[in-house]
């Protein structure tokens, strides 16, 4: 079963573009043309979006360097040992909505410190696959083609990031008893 599967996994993607290439030449689209014209817009779309991420980029390391964080996880570690949750996770659960590089090395530390098999790992681990980086999303995509009111596009993606921590901890708790 695993040998069909990488099989599967190793020929999707070519089979995927041949496809697409075979269906727009039958449909007569000049496919060099358009990918042309693509890459073109995704060049633009890269350019536009710098300043954005380095005003993203500076506020992170802004929070991180002034100490809030610490203050901030100092001040919820007793509540959070009260109910079971491992205060070392709390900086993952912060960092992730604003940064996707950030959180995946904070993963990788706790994973490093605590091990890929202890609650924290596997914790982390789901969390990571669990959330998405909201702010980072909104601040980029959605500044790069001039979306100005983003309240509500916010407030959903951040509800979908705390569901995904408190749905994370749950379950892997109720699977790997801490």
């Amino acid at each position: 079963m695993s040998g069909s599967i990488t099989t599967i996994s190793i020929w999707f993607i070519p089979v995927l573009i041949a496809f697409i290439l075979m269906y727009a030449t039958y449909k007569e689209v000049p496919t060099y043309e358009t990918f042309v014209e693509g890459a073109k817009e995704g060049f633009d779309l890269a350019i536009s979006i710098i300043p954005y991420l380095v005003g993203m980029l500076v506020a992170i390391s802004v929070f991180r360097a002034s100490g809030a964080m610490d203050a901030l996880i100092e001040a919820v570690k007793p509540f959070l040992q009260a109910v079971g949750v491992p205060p070392e996770i709390v900086p993952l659960a912060m960092i992730r909505p604003i940064s996707g590089t950030g959180a995946l090395g904070m993963t990788t530390d706790l994973i490093a410190t605590y091990g890929p098999d202890s609650f924290i790992g596997r914790l982390a681990s789901t969390m990571q696959g669990s959330t998405d980086t909201t702010l980072y999303v909104l601040t980029v995509y959605f500044g790069a083609v001039g979306i100005k009111k983003m309240g509500d596009a916010l407030k959903v993606g951040l509800l979908a990031d705390i569901v995904g921590v408190v749905a994370s901890i749950l379950i892997v708790s109720y699977v790997f008893a801490y």
